[in-house]
């Protein structure tokens, strides 16, 4: 279906493919993995024409559709929801109106042979019409909106009144509604909510009949959907027959192995280094030692790739608090609208936290999860109630927009320093240095970091402070699989309390003791997992 063979790319300086390969074949779920950087996205750049390799050939029939959702969405404006959706299907649309104009046609007297041309030429476009969907366009964009949490009540409303975050979604719908023979999925779950995420899975899973090609740094979506891994690492590109899981143990295997042939190799050839240099200048030994130079000039040296740079952190010892860290009494919250209308967002919110307690709050988007921990910190106030802190708890909270407050100008030093004043500078560069910040990495400006490094700071900024009571809200959001990882392993051995919201299942999973569900403006508090809330929530259900 497409092929891409010995692939060079360089950008400036920097080689970021080198006689890279791989497939898509028809039918495929295939995850694309690597470190940031490694050309993931160059990938799908070069697969839909957006760039041109330097070298190497890439192969993909005219007549195939692709999809490409990218994290950059473009300007959206001058139409409604529905319509905005539909419009990426605009050669359908296109198609659908010479349909009824060669049916008009056919109306009219004309010769046998037009007549059997035109009708030809009616039935291929009918054939693609059908295969392309277009009977069932608009309800097909309903069902993608709806499934994506956008509501009905919403369709015709202009797309100008959405965030980025809802345009991410409307962008999503817009790929999938084409439903094409090629599907490019760059991060496709960052804006979404579980309930979106499940949707998304099943689709893909049971309604999607094309090719998938998708990065992801949900592992649990990943999981599921992918039965085939394409690695991207020091400028090549490896194939794995398995989903995430198995890439993981795969690679580990293969990494075994290849250190194990690499020790082999340079135990040979230091004892053939040494009889060379034993015995070179002895004329007795001299074909032997021409002949064993010649045998270790034509062997092909293993070279060992880089080791992956992963984040690596262990919490300072927080203070103690105390068995109480936090009473939530009949609180309730709402906002003025622009109308001067009152909007409740949840009331009569009744529950304790308890020390070392690691707390879900979960919901539907728009619940109030993100507010209700607004509220908790102390960054919004109560509509009525209150939040009673227990004693010695000391707050640190990660804000989905707290990336928004760092200052362009700040060095990735200064912003890590500002929150740490009394540490000194090697504590700062070695806390920088957990975060992947290294040598000339800690004085780029914040104004030049992408989303991940952002992320990376705030976490720095955060984690660095001798805290025991965490409230985060979507800490993982631009993080990448082992990012994560690393932050989960930190946060199931915190010695201290934590309240969250994400929608990364393995992370809710691994961590959560106790779940707290906004539905409806009311609280429902399971005591208990993540794994055992879901099980709850499937029996609940009609």
């Amino acid at each position: 279906m497409i092929h891409l063979t010995n692939i060079e790319k360089q950008h400036g300086s920097r080689i970021l493919l080198q006689n890279a390969g791989m497939q898509i074949l028809p039918g495929t779920h295939t995850g694309l993995v690597g470190p940031n950087g490694a050309g993931k996205t160059t990938i799908f750049r070069l697969i839909t024409g957006e760039e041109e390799p330097d070298k190497g050939e890439i192969s993909c029939s005219k007549k195939n559709v692709i999809g490409y959702f990218s994290q950059d969405v473009g300007e959206m404006a001058g139409r409604t929801v529905l319509v905005e959706v539909m419009s990426a299907a605009g050669d359908i649309v296109a198609l659908g109106v010479k349909m009824r104009e060669m049916e008009a046609a056919m109306s009219e007297p004309m010769a046998d042979e037009a007549m059997a041309e035109l009708l030809e030429r009616y039935g291929e476009a009918v054939e693609i019409f059908e295969q392309r969907g277009g009977y069932d366009l608009e309800p097909r964009a309903q069902a993608v909106l709806t499934g994506l949490g956008i509501s009905p009540d919403d369709f015709q409303a202009p797309v100008e009144k959405f965030s980025g975050g809802w345009k991410m979604r409307i962008a999503l719908a817009k790929i999938l509604t084409i439903n094409p023979d090629v599907l490019l999925l760059d991060e496709p779950t960052n804006h979404l909510d579980i309930e979106s995420i499940l949707w998304l899975e099943e689709w893909l899973q049971t309604e999607f009949k094309g090719a998938l090609l998708m990065t992801c740094h949900d592992r649990e979506f990943m999981n599921k959907i992918v039965s085939r891994i394409v690695e991207v690492a020091n400028g090549s590109t490896t194939t794995y027959s398995g989903n995430f899981d198995f890439y993981l143990q795969e690679r580990e295997i293969r990494r075994q192995q290849l250190q194990a042939s690499y020790r082999r190799q340079q135990e040979m050839l230091a004892k053939e280094e040494e009889f060379i240099a034993r015995f070179a200048a002895r004329a007795s030994h001299a074909s032997q030692v021409q002949s064993r130079v010649k045998k270790i000039d034509k062997i092909e040296r293993i070279v060992l790739p880089p080791e992956q740079r992963v984040m690596k952190f262990d919490f300072p010892v927080p203070p103690r608090s105390g068995d109480d860290v936090l009473h939530l009494k009949n609180l309730s919250k709402s906002w003025t609208g622009h109308d001067g209308r009152t909007i409740p967002v949840f009331s009569g919110l009744n529950g304790t936290i308890r020390r070392l307690e690691k707390i879900a709050v979960v919901g539907v988007n728009g619940a109030g999860k993100s507010t209700l921990l607004k509220v908790i910190t102390g960054n919004t106030d109560a509509s009525e109630g209150e939040v009673l802190t227990g004693a010695g708890v000391t707050t640190g909270y990660f804000s989905q927009h707290a990336m928004d407050l760092l200052r362009p100008e700040d060095t990735v030093f200064q912003a890590v320093q500002e929150a740490l004043p009394m540490e000194n500078i090697g504590v700062i560069r070695n806390l920088c240095g957990a975060f992947l910040f290294t040598g000339d990495d800690v004085d780029k400006r914040i104004a030049n970091l992408s989303g991940g490094e952002k992320s990376r700071v705030i976490l720095a900024r955060l984690l660095g402070r001798p805290l025991n009571f965490l409230v985060l809200d979507e800490p993982t959001n631009h993080l990448d699989i082992q990012s994560r990882e690393v932050l989960l392993a930190a946060l199931q051995k915190f010695e201290g309390t934590v309240v969250l919201v994400s929608h990364d299942r393995h992370f809710l999973r691994s961590l959560v003791t106790r779940v707290m569900e906004i539905d409806h403006g009311e609280m429902r508090i399971h005591e208990g997992d993540y794994d055992s809330y879901r099980r709850h929530v499937r029996e609940r259900m009609p």
